[in-house]
């Protein structure tokens, strides 16, 4: 087997060579478990807008509402048609009022296409089949700008009712219509201001801020800025145009730091979740975890007299027993941990159900040894 550079001139094997040590240096450099900058932050001023329209739904297979609202507004668009048409004529459960809602992507342009979502909100049992007619989407300004029309796809959903019995399969009233609206009036983002970009961490923490502030400073000196826990303030060089601004923010992005996460315990007691996070340690503790049982049971006996008697009567009394049962429990000793695989060990070591360990944190928050923050949902 040749390699490739057995055939390059001399020159051009040296560059390859750096670029090679290059590469194994930075693969080295980067810390372990890194996340790049664009999958933490939001840049400020890059988002979407909400967009909503009344629209009404044709076709159905008399899953429709027949609401006065529905009729009235097939009327006018008969009216807009050049039909003479009373309310009253028509009468029939193939049409349903909807709401119709999408999401303006922040550099849609004009001609562009966007998904929609379609939901009843009458008391239509079904859109299945159903095809949405011209519907004006508008912003929280008032302004027109989408409009959507199509088809309606429920993605598997169905009902079906008979008179003493219905199966429904997902949810049947609410569909969406992919690609269905197209953008009429564009709303493009503005994310540069005074020559500074805003970036926002999802989660925010003061190191994660400050270390995402210095890796930026290492490929652009002095342009970063951890304002506080949440936000970074970046600077664009002057010299940069505006068709070399997405390559800038890209740079940026494709940065590898190291997010430092808080120690926290988030508990759901209705589903008996449990998350912990990576930094959560206890102190040293023991640990005894036990059940008691109390058992009660009431039960019937007869009460006879004495063979041959002629004074005793026949009685039913009841009597009620009471027993007590206690699990063993053990003690266990827990050591101070450092990583959430060790304290899943020391506790899975235990036999725990998710109740158990639920109720051993809470136990573990009010004496001080977990060294986290315990959040009930």
């Amino acid at each position: 087997m040749t390699w490739a550079t057995d055939i390059m001139p001399e020159r051009n094997k040296k560059v390859a060579c750096r670029v090679l040590a290059l590469v194994a240096v930075i693969a080295l450099a980067l810390p372990a478990g890194a996340e790049r900058v664009k999958d933490i932050v939001d840049i400020q001023g890059i988002r979407s807008n909400p967009l909503w329209g009344y629209g009404l739904v044709v076709g159905l297979e008399g899953t429709g509402d027949n609401s006065p609202s529905s009729r009235r507004a097939l009327t006018n668009i008969l009216h807009r048609m050049g039909m003479t048409m009373e309310i009253a004529d028509i009468n029939s459960k193939n049409i349903a009022s909807v709401l119709v809602t999408a999401d303006l992507p922040p550099f849609g342009r004009k001609g562009g296409e966007i998904d929609v979502t379609v939901s009843a909100i009458g008391d239509a049992t079904s859109l299945r089949g159903g095809m949405l007619l011209l519907t004006p989407l508008v912003g929280a300004d008032g302004e027109v700008y989408a409009v959507a029309q199509g088809a309606i796809s429920l993605g598997g959903g169905f009902s079906a009712t008979g008179k003493s019995a219905s199966v429904q399969k997902n949810h049947s009233t609410v569909g969406r219509i992919p690609a269905g609206a197209t953008i009429e009036r564009e709303e493009v983002a503005t994310f540069l201001e005074n020559g500074f970009l805003a970036m926002q961490l999802r989660n925010g923490d003061f190191s994660t801020a400050q270390t995402i502030a210095q890796a930026i400073n290492g490929l652009y000196p002095e342009s970063a800025l951890a304002v506080d826990s949440g936000s970074i303030r970046v600077a664009v060089p002057a010299d940069l145009s505006r068709a070399q601004l997405p390559g800038f923010i890209d740079s940026i992005g494709g940065i590898q730091v190291k997010v430092d996460f808080p120690a926290v315990v988030i508990i759901n007691e209705r589903t008996g979740t449990i998350v912990v996070g990576e930094n959560v340690g206890i102190s040293t503790v023991a640990i005894s975890h036990g059940n008691l049982s109390i058992v009660t049971q009431e039960k019937e006996s007869v009460s006879q007299p004495e063979p041959f008697s002629n004074t005793g009567t026949t009685e039913k009394t009841n009597r009620t027993e009471i027993s007590a049962v206690e699990e063993k429990g053990t003690m266990f000793v827990v050591p101070r941990k450092v990583s959430v695989q060790e304290l899943a060990q020391a506790l899975n070591a235990m036999g725990l159900t998710p109740g158990d360990m639920i109720a051993i944190f809470e136990a573990l928050r009010q004496a001080g040894a977990l060294q986290a923050q315990l959040k009930i949902m």
